[in-house]
């Protein structure tokens, strides 16, 4: 096992996790590994793209799916393995709702190597109509003052206030 944080420090194995990577992979770097795997917070190929869990608890989800599936030349793309819901009460502030999204995370990966057969066999393909979120960018996360607070309570849960 390796930890990286740099695609072009990649080395041939079995299996990548790409795991919050901001970044797209070379066919290259992908024939590196028989399998390398992404999840994403999104019922893909819907909310295909950048902080797609940040951007729907935007939108007012309560309800964020989390799809494990092989990762591609093309962004969110490939075969879904895997998904489940994230269920939210509306009130859990960034920490919160991180720690809820690393446990799917973790749970998705660790079902797909407890499993790696059956669900391997079982994967399909994305359908239906893509929609994409852009990379969200440091004025996303400003309040307008003209709104009251309670308007704006969404994207008070959404701030991360160190980055």
């Amino acid at each position: 096992m390796r930890w990286i944080h740099d695609p072009a420090l990649l080395a041939q194995g079995d299996v990548c996790l790409l795991l919050s990577c901001g970044r797209l992979l070379s066919a290259e770097q992908l024939a590196l590994h028989r399998h390398t795997l992404v999840v994403h917070e999104s019922a893909l190929p819907q909310g295909q793209g950048w902080s797609p869990m940040t951007w729907q608890i935007l939108e007012g989800a309560r309800s964020i799916p989390i799809t494990l599936f092989e990762a591609t030349a093309d962004l969110d793309a490939g075969r879904i393995y895997l998904q489940q819901q994230i269920k939210l009460q509306g009130h859990e502030l960034v920490e919160e709702w991180r720690t809820l999204q690393a446990q799917a995370t973790l749970e998705l990966c660790l079902a797909w190597f407890d499993r790696y057969q059956e669900v391997v066999s079982a994967a399909q393909p994305q359908h239906g109509e893509a929609s994409h979120y852009r990379r969200r960018r440091p004025a996303d996360s400003q309040l307008d003052p003209e709104r009251s607070l309670a308007e704006q309570f969404d994207l008070l849960r959404v701030v991360d206030n160190d980055r």
